[in-house]
């Protein structure tokens, strides 16, 4: 097992390029089953959760390559059938786009209840309700099997009944081929709500009003190959902006798309983090001592869910109070007890974290409990006093391409090691 070592107390500086959209990806990388042709994928991120998904592909029958850093070719010509045997599927949540894209293409599916990140309970229930009203029967085993198959697939008006992400994409990728039009109502707005659509429409889908509550799909009878490139990853973008602010640091962030980036930055700026913005690059740089604010993450355009962790960490660096609720996972203050370890001064319930803040905060060993905490203990680690050691990296690497080299790149003191090395 690898770990970080981290030697905190460095003023972040320089340039970073953000990779593609891992959340864009995992959908999109799925969503090409739908096509019985080759489709080649641009500035897709080098992650494990991509991995996966080749490895996958593999078991089902299609070829899926890496054609160089970024770009991958995905010819699922000679699929028969959506049927995962192993258990591949339950090492990350967005394996359930697979029942979404094997309803469309083969009207049936069947995989492993997904796994994931331990942020909390995550019912599949919409996903279900969605796949039910378009005509399809979902079956889940004791063993924990999810199979869904249907006689055709008939479009309708599907309302959600909570805003969720991962169901309004499974939905679009079902309905892409279902008879007539459907209508997803309540649906999420996400970039990579917006992302995923552009695809389907890339290869033929009829799909109108992605970024909006209200998605209209109208059933087409093929879709055929494309090249399409995914979005920047603004929670990848986040996380250096934040970085940059609890380093005191002063970076340029290239390769974005500061739209996605609004919420983050509307709060940064009202901590008094100066930020500047440059076409697709944005400079964040620190000027004053930053006064505390409270958060409150909600579905899209609200405060990103993702961005909690790694702000949660920058406030509990701070002197004086601050409030973060957690307004769309479940659970997702479990890592506080890892960064507590450090001297955070922090009470927290499931849904709401009430922050001290302290600027001693000092390295020491913690785990990284979930993707998106891995990253908050990086910055929590370049923060603190001394030597922070992150076990359970594995996390990180699910999510963040390249983490370390692009934090050495800003002059971080951070390097990968693995147990036998120390």
């Amino acid at each position: 097992m690898s770990k970080f070592v981290i030697e905190g107390g460095i003023k972040l500086k320089g340039k970073v390029n953000i990779g593609g959209f891992k959340n864009a990806a995992v959908a999109i990388v799925p969503a090409t089953l739908l096509c019985p042709g080759r489709c080649i994928i641009e500035n897709v991120p080098r992650i494990d959760d991509i991995n996966v998904f080749i490895k996958i592909f593999s078991e089902l029958g299609a070829d899926a390559k890496y054609l160089d850093d970024s770009s991958i070719l995905v010819d699922a010509s000679d699929m028969k059938e959506c049927y995962l045997k192993n258990g591949l599927s339950k090492k990350m949540r967005a394996s359930y786009y697979l029942l979404g894209a094997g309803l469309g293409r083969f009207k049936k599916a069947s995989t492993l209840l997904p796994g994931g990140c331990d942020i909390g309970r995550r019912p599949i229930d919409q996903h279900i309700k969605g796949f039910e009203a378009l005509g399809a029967t979902v079956e889940i085993t004791p063993e924990g099997r999810v199979n869904v198959q249907a006689d055709r697939l008939v479009g309708t008006k599907i309302y959600l009944d909570v805003v969720s992400v991962g169901a309004t994409i499974n939905i679009m990728l079902a309905a892409v081929y279902a008879e007539g039009r459907t209508i997803i109502e309540n649906a999420a707005k996400e970039p990579h709500i917006v992302d995923t659509a552009n695809f389907l429409n890339s290869m033929g889908a009829d799909i109108k009003g992605a970024g909006t509550d209200v998605i209209k799909i109208n059933g087409v009878n093929k879709l055929t190959g494309c090249t399409y490139r995914v979005i920047p990853d603004q929670i990848e973008a986040g996380t250096y902006m934040i970085a940059a602010a609890a380093t005191k640091g002063d970076i340029i962030i290239d390769d974005i798309i500061p739209k996605h980036l609004e919420p983050v930055t509307a709060k940064l700026k009202e901590m008094g983090v100066r930020i500047e913005e440059y076409g697709d690059s944005m400079r964040v740089f620190y000027e004053h001592e930053l006064t505390p604010v409270n958060i409150q993450t909600l579905p899209y355009p609200g405060f990103p869910t993702d961005l909690q962790q790694p702000m949660t960490v920058l406030l509990s660096s701070l002197k004086g109070e601050s409030i973060v609720v957690e307004g769309v996972s479940e659970d997702r203050f479990k890592y506080v007890n890892e960064i507590k370890k450090m001297g955070a001064n922090i009470e927290f319930t499931k849904k709401q974290a009430k922050i001290i803040g302290t600027p001693l905060l000092r390295g020491t060993v913690v785990q990284a409990t979930d993707l998106r905490a891995g990253a908050a203990l990086i910055i929590a680690g370049l923060v603190a006093e001394g030597l922070t050691e992150i076990t359970d990296i594995y996390h990180i690497d699910r999510g963040y391409e390249h983490i370390e080299n692009k934090f050495m790149n800003l002059g971080a003191k951070i390097k990968r090691v693995k147990d036998d090395d120390l």
